[in-house]
C-alpha cells in the first residue's frame, strides 16, 4: 500500500483531533470554533479542517516538500471556502 492510500479521511480527522488535543496550530482549534458558530456540526467542520490539511500532507508526500505552516493557516482562515479546490482541479 502506498503512502497515499494510507492517508485517508479518517487518518486526516485523527491528524486535526491530534492537533485540536495538543493546541497546535491554535489556527485550528480557532477554525474549528468559528465554523461552529456559524452553523456547521463538529463532523462538518473536522471535515472541513481535514481538507486544508490535505494539501500539505499531499504537497510533503508528492513534492518531498516541507510542510507549509503559513499556508495552512491561510486555508484554515478561509474555510468553509476552499479556494484550493481550483488548484487540483486544473
Amino acid at each position: 500500500m502506498s503512502e497515499e492510500e494510507m492517508m485517508t479521511g479518517e487518518t486526516l480527522i485523527e491528524i486535526v483531533e491530534n492537533q485540536l488535543e495538543d493546541g497546535q496550530p491554535k489556527q485550528v482549534k480557532e477554525a474549528l470554533m468559528r465554523l461552529m458558530m456559524t452553523g456547521h456540526s463538529r463532523e462538518d467542520a473536522l471535515a472541513f479542517i481535514a481538507s486544508a490539511l490535505a494539501i500539505e500532507v499531499f504537497d510533503v508526500m508528492k513534492n518531498d516538500a516541507t510542510f507549509n505552516e503559513k499556508r495552512y493557516a491561510e486555508n484554515l482562515a478561509v474555510l468553509p471556502a476552499m479556494p484550493w479546490q481550483d488548484e487540483l482541479e486544473d
